[in-house]
């Protein structure tokens, strides 16, 4: 009997891996900016490469990953995460400019992190695993509590050892990455469909209800990550709190309400429908991203900062999981279209909240204002998502 919790504990620390990868480097922002004299311009060009090369991989999963092996790009992810890590290290340094240094050990980790992204959810659902979509959600907590260990874990090296030692710490955070080659090289790894079986990209988009997943990923990532990208500034914005302070509050504490809200639904998902409990989740999101806009009492603000991150928690576990009991034969074109209409609207929703901001005299209530609108469209492609799934006829014959 082919040991399938071993699998399971290597894409737990995939997406812990992930989590590293997008967390770490924004904590040295500043370091970058005062040691290696880079503008601040190109310190935000950072942030736009990572995401830009994780939509790049997904796009190419959707082509490609079921020719070459899921094994040989799982490995692949954890090596390249890790030498982006380590190179983030000592590649500043080595060439002879910093910046060049600092992206191509950006790139090189974020290739890692969208091969993460776009892989570990079908290799989970093609486990023998019963009750599929609170093992899919329990899975998606791991991203989450890695983000707040990599922020409270740096941060409380940084207050021991100094911003100095940063270097070591890149090291350090490589070591889990480099440990889960091991156990991706070794656990079994079963296919969601025989080879060349799975729908092609093609086949997928001429799906009405395929659109309309897609359409809840991009307001998922978007809903998601302009309050997470957000949650510091607002923090400090907001309520006056330093940056350590804020950070803390902020994007540490969305990160936590957001495992939670993942753990619970993947401890009692069997005892919950997945609709309704997507759909409560949507309703709080909106009232959330009222109270950061509305609310003139700070601290009220804060609550609907911190509370967005449980009421988003389920969007993205929960369309992967809808998703895959609609289309089947979806394979690893459908995991990878729906990664990268996640990460497009991560890209998206941060950014129209910061022109808005800076357009509004950089007034951040305003910004969130604006935000409101992903939750609104989410919770009106859930109405009729859920309007198709109660019998409506097939909806993957529409």
């Amino acid at each position: 009997m082919p040991n399938y919790q071993k699998t399971k504990t290597a894409c737990y620390l995939g997406f812990i891996t992930q989590a590293i990868a997008a967390n770490f480097a924004p904590l040295l922002f500043l370091k970058f900016h005062n040691d290696y004299h880079i503008s601040l311009g190109n310190i935000a060009l950072i942030s736009t490469c990572f995401f830009f090369t994780q939509l790049l991989i997904d796009v190419f999963c959707a082509k490609f990953v079921d020719r070459i092996g899921y094994r040989v790009c799982i490995v692949a992810s954890e090596v390249c995460s890790a030498a982006g890590l380590i190179g983030l290290a000592f590649l500043p340094d080595i060439l002879p400019d910093p910046f060049a240094g600092i992206i191509c050990s950006v790139i090189l980790y974020a290739v890692g992190s969208g091969l993460i992204e776009v892989l570990c959810s079908p290799i989970v659902e093609a486990c023998p695993f019963e009750n599929k979509e609170a093992t899919m959600s329990l899975l998606h907590s791991f991203y989450c509590w890695g983000s707040v260990g990599t922020i409270l874990i740096s941060t409380v090296f940084f207050l021991l050892f100094g911003m100095g030692s940063w270097k070591w710490l890149a090291v350090f955070w490589a070591v889990i990455p480099a440990v889960n080659i091991y156990n991706f090289a070794t656990c079994p790894i079963e296919h969601l469909v025989d080879e060349g079986g799975g729908m092609g990209i093609r086949m997928l988009f001429r799906k009405p209800m395929f659109w309309l997943s897609v359409c809840l990923m991009v307001c998922s990532g978007a809903s998601e990550l302009a309050m997470a990208q957000w949650a510091s500034a607002y923090a400090e914005a907001a309520l006056g709190l330093s940056k350590t302070i804020g950070d803390l509050a902020g994007p540490c504490m969305f990160a936590v309400t957001m495992g939670i809200s993942r753990v619970i639904f993947g401890k009692y998902g069997d005892k919950m429908d997945l609709m309704k409990f997507m759909a409560g989740s949507g309703i709080l999101c909106v009232v959330c991203y009222l109270l950061t806009s509305l609310s003139s009492n700070p601290i009220l603000g804060l609550i609907g900062c911190i509370m967005c991150g449980f009421s988003v928690g389920i969007m993205w576990p929960g369309t992967i999981s809808i998703s895959s009991e609609k289309f089947p034969a979806g394979g690893t074109a459908m995991f990878a279209l729906l990664a990268m209409a996640g990460d497009l609207g991560g890209s998206i929703g941060p950014g129209i909240v910061g022109s808005i901001t800076q357009k509004a005299g950089d007034n951040i209530r305003v910004g969130m204002g604006v935000g409101l609108v992903f939750p609104v469209i989410l919770l009106v492609m859930l109405l009729i998502l859920s309007r198709s799934k109660n019998g409506k006829g097939n909806p993957q014959c529409h």
